[in-house]
């Protein structure tokens, strides 16, 4: 027996059993099967999924560790003196230890389970973006943001079960749609900015721009102990830093060729070349200087495979919010809101890019049980101390290789469960090694400008502001306060001339306004699986082919309409012919 004859064997064997019918696999004799979805083919796509988003580990722990977790710095100059804290530094090494165990075990929970549960080959893991927003503005660096570490897991935990319950109600779904398309776009690019210039720093990045006196940012690349009095890259030092350029060409350049050429893995790959350079240790570019710090880097990276227990960060929640009340509900408010539109945007264009999607109702198969899913990990996840969980859209790398089920996301799920037990490795992956990483991941995030109408002012201004104002304030709920602000004055000033004059004065090229805003969504407000537990299905979590059984119309329970039997023959028959 050949290689290509077993594996038509296997998959045909795996399609007929009970695993094939529930992910629907072709030739598994389900009414639904999805063509063109084999087993091993669904292997391969988790395994490109995995290896496209394997970064994450490494760059939310580097990033969300910075705020220092739990550990106190004694000093009183939080911003300087922490980082020449030793006891403060080691506690800071434990917690991003905890931190890549969170990463990879909420996001092996959520991408199996979503795969399992949800029939969906769509990845989660903590976000990026919406970890910089946590660690940098709600917590900030060694803690010195709104709110204590404690404070902000708090706010992930109480924001993952909001979710459920926007999502059991449809609210979410109707937020997401509901929002000015001109400002969900600039959030996508707003957000890019925004790691960009993380990326660029030194906190989490490369070091190449640092904060300035006479300008807000200036040019740095420096090594941090050539810093002057002032914390400032003295200019006879600046671009000299030799970690920076390694990180820039073998990290960014060597990563955008290999993507250029779609290489599958191309950013593990930067990443991992940019670490084994700064692993050895008597060389400039080390990551394990020899100090008390790199000491205890170095003996945990010797380790290779070992399971590093959450400790620092484990169910780190403080429920007594009193004294910073209305931060609290700030940073609350903009996690929804971000994750409304990252989590529920790119499940509806991974969806839609697996062939999902329901043009009418703008809903896919399985959509219920994927929110609750991403909701519920986002509570778990807040409990191993790690930023907001979301759909990725690294996912897109499986469904290119032929993703077209679960099989695809639990096989993701897996791969993150084996990276728990590489700890060693994962947490010593140096700032410099992911920092391009975020700008490219930047740089892709800009691509929604391109569907921005930038013709008319009422989308071009508040878009702008949106996406300017996020870098440039730090702060990503900042970008969207002005975004929705200015296009409800904009169009809402335009709207109440219009309707005073009766529509005679309105600009020339208010026609050219893109998807104007509307309370009013395709396939009504009511979420399709309260529709179809009306219509009395019993399993009303999973979507209908048949568009019918999703029409608005509230019905008594357990009765159809003449049109809906009628559209269930006509699906049947269309079964029937299809299996002759």
């Amino acid at each position: 027996m050949g290689y290509a004859e077993w594996i038509g064997r296997t998959n045909a064997a795996v399609a007929r059993s009970p695993v094939g019918r529930w992910f629907r696999l072709e030739g598994s004799g389900h009414p639904r099967e999805r063509k063109g979805a084999y087993f091993f083919t669904e292997l391969r796509a988790g395994l490109a999924t995995f290896f496209a988003m394997a970064y994450i580990i490494s760059v939310n722990a580097n990033i969300t560790s910075d705020t220092g977790g739990t550990c106190v710095c004694p000093a009183e100059d939080l911003a300087t003196a922490c980082d020449n804290n030793t006891e403060y530094l080691l506690c800071k090494q434990e917690v991003n230890r905890d931190l890549v165990t969170a990463t990879a075990a909420i996001a092996a929970i959520a991408s199996f389970f979503l795969g399992l549960l949800a029939n969906l080959p769509v990845a989660l893991a903590p976000g990026m973006g919406l970890n910089a927003y946590f660690a940098y503005t709600v917590v900030g660096h060694h803690g010195t943001g709104l709110i204590p570490y404690s404070l902000a897991v708090t706010a992930v935990f109480v924001e993952g079960w909001i979710f459920l319950g926007l999502t059991l109600l449809g609210i979410r779904q109707w937020l997401a749609r509901a929002i000015p398309a001109s400002i969900k776009l600039a959030t996508g690019a707003g957000i890019g900015l925004y790691l960009t210039l993380i990326g660029l720093s030194y906190s989490a990045g490369l070091g190449v721009v640092q904060g300035g006196t006479s300008s807000p940012i200036q040019l740095a690349g420096c090594a941090s102990d050539t810093f002057g009095d002032d914390g400032l890259c003295p200019s006879s030092e600046k671009m000299r830093n030799p970690t920076m350029w390694i990180g820039i060409f073998c990290g960014g350049v060597f990563t955008v060729f290999l993507m250029m050429y779609r290489v599958k893995g191309a950013v593990i790959a930067g990443i991992l070349l940019v670490s084994i350079i700064s692993w050895p240790r008597p060389t400039p570019v080390t990551y394990f200087p020899h100090t008390e710090t790199g000491d205890s880097s170095f003996d945990f990276f010797k380790k290779v495979v070992t399971f590093h227990p959450i400790q620092h960060t484990l169910v780190a929640q403080e429920w007594n919010i009193s004294s910073n009340g209305g931060q609290f509900g700030l940073a609350l408010i903009t996690f929804l809101y971000v994750d409304i539109l990252d989590a529920t945007g790119t499940l509806y264009s991974m969806a839609k890019f697996a062939g999902a999607m329901d043009e009418r109702t703008q809903d896919f198969e399985g959509s219920a049980m994927a929110y609750m899913v991403d909701a519920i990990c986002i509570s778990i996840g807040s409990l191993f101390g790690s930023p907001p969980v979301t759909a990725f859209v690294e996912s897109g790398a499986g469904i290119s290789e032929g993703g077209k089920t679960g099989l695809t996301s639990c096989m993701t799920g897996i791969c993150f469960f084996i990276a728990v037990f590489f700890a060693p490795i994962f947490a010593s992956i140096p700032p410099w090694a992911t920092g391009s990483t975020l700008v490219i991941v930047g740089s892709m995030m800009m691509h929604a400008t391109l569907e921005i109408n930038w013709r008319y002012l009422g989308d071009a201004v508040p878009a702008f502001l949106t996406i300017s104002l996020m870098p440039f304030t730090y702060s990503i709920a900042d970008g969207l306060i002005a975004g929705i602000l200015s296009y409800i004055l904009i169009n809402g000033g335009v709207w109440i001339v219009a309707k005073l004059t009766g529509g005679r004065i309105s600009p020339p090229n208010r026609e050219e306004e893109h998807e104007p805003w509307t309370w009013k969504i395709p396939g009504g407000f009511f979420p399709p699986w309260l529709v179809r537990a009306v219509h009395g299905k019993k399993d009303f979590w999973r979507a209908e082919d048949d568009a019918n059984d999703l029409s608005l119309g509230v019905m008594p329970h357990g009765s159809l309409s003449s049109q809906d039997r009628a559209g269930e023959k006509l699906a049947s028959s269309k079964e029937q012919v299809t299996e002759k």
